[in-house]
């Protein structure tokens, strides 16, 4: 059942982010939704984490 609700969270991060105005916040909520996917089924656990790295890294990826 945690996994249904990670996926559907995941879903409608995707979804919401089209809403999103600038393309940093954009980056940055899809990074953060996909570390999180990345920290639970890598980590074992570690959704916020993930998240934190994915968003800092989808903020300053196309700054690079």
């Amino acid at each position: 059942m945690r996994k249904f609700t990670l996926v559907l969270a995941v879903l409608g991060a995707t979804g919401l982010s089209g809403c999103l105005a600038t393309p940093d916040l954009q980056n940055a909520a899809m990074g953060a939704a996909l570390g999180c996917v990345a920290g639970e089924i890598i980590a074992n656990g570690q959704c916020v984490t993930g998240a934190a790295l994915g968003a800092a890294g989808g903020a300053l990826a196309n700054d690079l």
